[in-house]
């Protein structure tokens, strides 16, 4: 007689686990109550970006409010993104930590001033790679096709809806309300390399298109990731890598 193989069983919700739903749902609530687009993707688990997109467009339940997700699948998914996503907007991943794409995605998602949430198994992305990081610890590989993922993203989309039902929450409140911020004006921003041309490069942040002045840091390819203050490129991020 063949043994047959058995999928893992499905995790438990843990209450770290189940803290962190409710964080990005309050999130999510809030990026959609100001006109947020979520943006899908999952390199090596299509069926998931595209199961997220139809959960959020086409809710299950009559009543609720279809919210706009779409899921970008094939080559090039850096590209898509970038071209995608505007200032407001929400990326949300299925894949493991160690998968580039992904990675380059999350790393750049400061810069295009979009808000990200991360979802997978196995070992963690490092601490502050997602704005918004839902995770099982188990390994096993196969935990992708269990159905747990379709668990965490349900109960991400359900989540959401209570938070509607809630208005004082949908309005997320500014990280600083005085005119002139110290901390905030000596912080440096993180800025993605669009062109460079005669010691200065053309930028995209979270607050738009820039010119900054590249003498600090010398020359910058475009792709490059630098933090940008007071007019200038003050230091690399990335050396443009998974552009």
């Amino acid at each position: 007689m063949t043994a047959v193989s058995q999928l893992p069983a499905q995790p438990q919700l843990t209450p770290d686990l189940a803290a962190d739903l409710a964080g990005a749902s309050l999130t999510l609530a809030q990026r959609f109550s100001a006109g947020a687009t979520m943006w899908c993707v999952a390199p090596a688990f299509t069926a998931h970006a595209q199961h997220i997109a139809v959960e959020f467009v086409h809710p299950v339940v009559v009543g609720k409010r279809a919210l706009p997700a779409v899921a970008l699948t094939g080559p090039d998914l850096v590209d898509q993104v970038r071209v995608s996503a505007r200032p407001g907007d929400v990326v949300i991943a299925v894949a493991g930590a160690d998968d580039r794409d992904i990675g380059a995605v999350m790393r750049r998602a400061p810069a295009w001033g979009v808000t990200t949430i991360w979802i997978g198994n196995g070992p963690r992305p490092a601490v502050g790679a997602a704005d918004h990081v839902l995770w099982v610890d188990d390994p096993d590989p196969r935990l992708p096709a269990t159905g747990h993922f379709v668990l965490l993203y349900h109960l991400l989309w359900e989540l959401t809806h209570v938070c509607f039902e809630h208005p004082g929450l949908l309005t997320a409140q500014p990280e600083c309300t005085d005119e002139v911020c110290i901390t905030c004006s000596d912080e440096g921003r993180l800025a993605e390399v669009l062109s460079v041309a005669d010691g200065t490069a053309r930028v995209r942040t979270a607050r738009g298109t820039e010119t900054v002045d590249t003498m600090m840091t010398g020359e910058v390819a475009e792709g490059d990731l630098v933090l940008v203050h007071a007019g200038m490129a003050i230091s690399r991020v990335d050396e443009g890598a998974s552009r």
